[in-house]
C-alpha cells in the first residue's frame, strides 16, 4: 500500500484525496481540551489601541477517536470563545459525526466554519485530515501538494513587536523594537514582523515618531533582515499614505491590514494604498474561516499575499484558499499566532503549497507553543522541519489539563 501512495502523491491530481481509497475507519468520540497558561508578571505585554494587558493564553484541542484505534487532534482559534466552543463541539458536532467516516471530510467538516461557536470545526477538520493521514501512512503536507513537490523545511518568521508608547508604563517602549529585531536575527530569523506600539492611536502619538522609531529599526538590523509592518487594521487612510513611501524607501517585505477591511470602500482603499507600493506587498486575511469572506478581495487583487489560518478555516478550506491565491498569482503566509497545535497544522499547508512563503512563529511568552507534544516543535535557524510521520506527525503529551489548567474568562485586561 505505502509503494501504491507513493506512486499516487507523486502523480498530479485535482484535489487531495483525489485516487485516495478510502480506508474503514469509523469516529467513535470526540473530546476537547481547553488549556491555557498563566503569565508571569513579567511576561505580560500590552496590545492595542485601548492599551489592554495580555494576562493569560488559552488554546483549544479537539480529540477524535476511532475503532481502528487512531486518534487524530486539531487546534482551533480561542478568538470564538473556548467555553461556548466546547460546549457546540460536544452537543452539536459530536452526536453528527459519531460512526462517520473521516474520509468524508468534505461532506462533514469543510466550510461549516464561522465566527462564534462553529469556529470549533476548524480544529475538527483538521483532526479528521490528520486521521487521514495516519490511516494512509503519510504526512498530511503529501497528501495537500497535488501538482507540486512539498518542502517539509519550511521558512519561519518571528512575530512579534509587542510594546507600548505610554510613558509611565512598566512595559517597554519603542526603543525595544531595535533590540528585538537584533535578538530574532542573532537567533537566525530572517525575518521580523512589529506592531504600532499600544496605545498608538488613543495617545495621539505622531505618525513621524513611529517612522523615525523604524528608520532606527532598519539602519540596526541592516538591509540583508527583512521587516514586516502589522498595523492590524488600526491606521486612518491619512496615515497609511503618510507611511507608505517610507516602507518602500526602507525595503520592507509586506504590509499586513494597513487599515480597516470591514468598511464597503475597504477594497478600494487597499488598492489605493498598494498604488504607493512598487515592491512592499500588502498583506490581509487572517481570520477568513471560509472562501466566501476571501474571494472579492483575491478576486480584486486587494492583497498580494493571503494569510488565512487552519486554526480559523481548517485544513480544508484553509487549503481551498491558498489554491484560490494561487490561480491568482497571489502568496500565501498563514496566520498563525497562537499555539503549537495551530503551528503544525499551518506548517503542513505550507509545506504542501506552490505559493508558500513564509509561516508565522509567535514570540510572545507561551509555553503553549513548544510544551504540548511529546517532541517539540523547534525553530532552527529560522527554519521548522516537520517530522517525517504520518498525519500531522506530531502527539500530545499525556496529563496536559492538569499541567495547563482552564482559565475562564477574557485573556486581556485592562491596563490599569
Amino acid at each position: 500500500m505505502a509503494q501504491d501512495m507513493a506512486t499516487l502523491l507523486s502523480s498530479r491530481r485535482g484535489h487531495p484525496l483525489e485516487g485516495v481509497t478510502r480506508e474503514p475507519l469509523a469516529i467513535t468520540d470526540l473530546q476537547v481540551l481547553l488549556l491555557s497558561y498563566r503569565l508571569k508578571p513579567e511576561e505580560e505585554w500590552p496590545d492595542g489601541d485601548d492599551h489592554f494587558i495580555i494576562w493569560q493564553t488559552t488554546t483549544v484541542i479537539v480529540k477524535l477517536f476511532t475503532d481502528a484505534g487512531l486518534v487524530g487532534i486539531g487546534g482551533a482559534s480561542r478568538y470564538s470563545g473556548p467555553e461556548r466552543m466546547k460546549r457546540y463541539a460536544e452537543e452539536v458536532i459530536k452526536p453528527s459525526l459519531i460512526g462517520k467516516n473521516p474520509f468524508d471530510v468534505e461532506f462533514l467538516a469543510a466550510g461549516k466554519c464561522a465566527h462564534g461557536a462553529p469556529a470549533i470545526w476548524a480544529a475538527v477538520d483538521t483532526a479528521m485530515w490528520d486521521l487521514i493521514g495516519q490511516a494512509k501512512g503519510v504526512p498530511l503536507y503529501r497528501l495537500l501538494a497535488i501538482d507540486n513537490e512539498p518542502d517539509p523545511h519550511v521558512p519561519v518568521y518571528a512575530s512579534g513587536g509587542e510594546y507600548s508608547w505610554k510613558p509611565d508604563t512598566r512595559f517597554a517602549g519603542p526603543e525595544n523594537l531595535i533590540d528585538e529585531g537584533l535578538r530574532h536575527k542573532a537567533a537566525g530569523y530572517k525575518a521580523f514582523k512589529f506592531r504600532p506600539g499600544a496605545g498608538f492611536q488613543k495617545l495621539g502619538i505622531p505618525m513621524e515618531r513611529h517612522i523615525a522609531n523604524i528608520r532606527r529599526l532598519r539602519e540596526a538590523v541592516g538591509p540583508d533582515f527583512d521587516l514586516i509592518q502589522e498595523s492590524n487594521c488600526r491606521l486612518t487612510m491619512e496615515q497609511c499614505l503618510q507611511l507608505a513611501p517610507v516602507l518602500e524607501e526602507l525595503g520592507f517585505l509586506w504590509w499586513e491590514e494597513p487599515t480597516n477591511r470591514r468598511t464597503e470602500d475597504a477594497i478600494d482603499n487597499y488598492l489605493r494604498i498598494k498604488e504607493e507600493l512598487r515592491t512592499v506587498k500588502v498583506s490581509g486575511g487572517e481570520g477568513q474561516p471560509n472562501r466566501g469572506g476571501l474571494a472579492a478581495w483575491v478576486d480584486r487583487g486587494g492583497y498580494d499575499i493571503v494569510q488565512q489560518g487552519c486554526d480559523d478555516a481548517g485544513v480544508t478550506e484553509a487549503w481551498y484558499m491558498a489554491r484560490m491565491a494561487h490561480e491568482r498569482g497571489i502568496l500565501c503566509c498563514p496566520h498563525s499566532w497562537q499555539g503549537g497545535m495551530v503551528a503544525i497544522a499551518n506548517a503542513h499547508l505550507m509545506a504542501a503549497i506552490p505559493n508558500r512563503l513564509l509561516l508565522e512563529s509567535n514570540m510572545t511568552p507561551n509555553p503553549l507553543k513548544e510544551g504540548l507534544f511529546t517532541e517539540p516543535l523547534v525553530v532552527k535557524n529560522g527554519y521548522l522541519d516537520i517530522p517525517d510521520k504520518p498525519g500531522l506527525g506530531v502527539e500530545l503529551r499525556d496529563d496536559l489539563e492538569s499541567e495547563f489548567p482552564y482559565l475562564p474568562g477574557n485573556w486581556n485586561r485592562p491596563d490599569e
